[in-house]
């Protein structure tokens, strides 16, 4: 198993972490967990030392089935992540109160690595109003928290203000070989190398969608190695990056478990080949975006109850991937019947609005033609 030394911390985590969000689960939506714990078993057989969860997982399931699931094995035998769910901290004291229900679940006396959750600019400023990270500083003085850090979803200026507010000993961040100027992206990629802050990757597969790609894009993986997954090259890619420490994968098969096992027990960065392939990869599925949506919401409202940009950002993502599935829950749960591009009038007042000038009436009609018919099904 590849392992990464932490050098600012003294600790060395297995590459792959076992991502506690995307377990399987039964037909009445609750864990699978006689599944869930065989794979959890097998990971942690073969080198996996670094177990991510967080209070909202599985609907609050996660962290007590971790905690039974865990319990067999040496507490110091792993690193153990979870999060503080900022959205439920009202008052300060709250910060405590949920810190020790969780410890109640996970049925251990500390966390090794504890993140404020999803911080973005709103919570940041509300977090630090309330005095937060003080008292989550006081919890790591008391020895129940190792490590303190924090997961990130906003635009790079609010990365770069977290980042400098404190000196942190970890922060996780979204990254894959799609979503470079996403949120902090490779320019947070490059801050916390500039910073020795050691980094934890969450979506190196953006949700999955980086290993189900229809047959063009397919065919060039396969052309690179045939008996290699499609995963394991975005894996792959996030892995070749030095300051990258961990890899969340939320497993959800024992498939997906041993591929991944595979990728990371014989851990090779990408060759010059494999790097320019993905280069021509990322390009390819960008020239296939369908208009210029910017999502800036100039458009909004729309009087006959369209959601504008979301219907461009499904209809370009589908293109994108060409894959139904992958928006399969934002088209018909999302948006829904109410919002879809069938219900334009082609009043234009859209059109006005538009800093691009994007023809929309059009490109609505495109849109639920499109959608209607479904091309692209994997």
């Amino acid at each position: 198993m590849e392992k990464r030394k932490m050098e600012k911390l003294g600790i060395e985590t297995s590459l792959l972490g076992f991502g506690c969000m995307r377990f399987p689960v039964t037909a009445e939506g609750r864990i699978d967990e006689p599944e869930a714990e065989k794979m959890l078993d097998k990971a942690i057989a073969a080198g996996v030392n670094y177990i991510d969860t967080a209070y909202p997982y599985h609907d609050g399931a996660s962290e007590p089935f971790v905690g039974r699931a865990l319990k067999k094995y040496d507490r110091h035998s792993f690193y153990l992540a979870t999060k503080l769910p900022c959205w439920k901290v009202e008052a300060l004291e709250d910060v405590e109160k949920i810190f020790e229900e969780q410890l109640g679940r996970l049925q251990t006396d500390y966390i090794d690595f504890y993140l404020m959750h999803a911080l973005n600019k709103d919570s940041f400023h509300k977090m630090a109003e309330l005095g937060v990270v003080e008292k989550l500083e006081e919890l790591k003085a008391a020895g129940k928290i190792k490590y303190l850090g924090f997961s990130f979803h906003d635009d790079y200026d609010v990365f770069e203000e977290i980042i400098g507010c404190r000196d942190w000993d970890f922060c996780q961040i979204q990254l894959n070989y799609m979503d470079t100027e996403e949120q902090a992206g490779m320019k947070g990629y490059r801050l916390t190398e500039e910073k020795n802050i050691p980094l934890v990757i969450m979506e190196p597969i953006k949700g999955g969608s980086l290993a189900a790609f229809a047959d063009d894009i397919t065919g060039k993986f396969r052309q690179l190695d045939s008996e290699l997954s499609v995963a394991s090259y975005a894996l792959r890619w996030v892995g070749s990056l030095p300051n990258v420490k961990v890899i969340l994968s939320g497993m959800s098969t024992m498939e997906q478990t041993e591929d991944n096992l595979k990728t990371f027990e014989n851990f090779k960065p990408l060759s010059e080949e494999e790097s320019r392939t993905i280069e021509d990869i990322v390009a390819l599925i960008k020239g296939r975006v369908q208009n210029g949506c910017t999502g800036c919401r100039y458009c909004m409202p729309c009087p006959a109850g369209v959601d504008i940009p979301g219907n461009f950002r499904v209809w370009n993502t589908y293109h994108m991937y060409q894959n139904y599935n992958m928006v399969k829950g934002s088209w018909e749960n999302g948006l829904g019947d109410e919002k879809q591009a069938r219900n334009c009038v082609k009043c234009g007042k859209c059109e006005k609005a538009c800093p691009q000038k994007l023809h929309i009436r059009e490109d609505l009609e495109k849109v639920q033609a499109d959608m209607d018919k479904k091309e692209f099904v994997l």
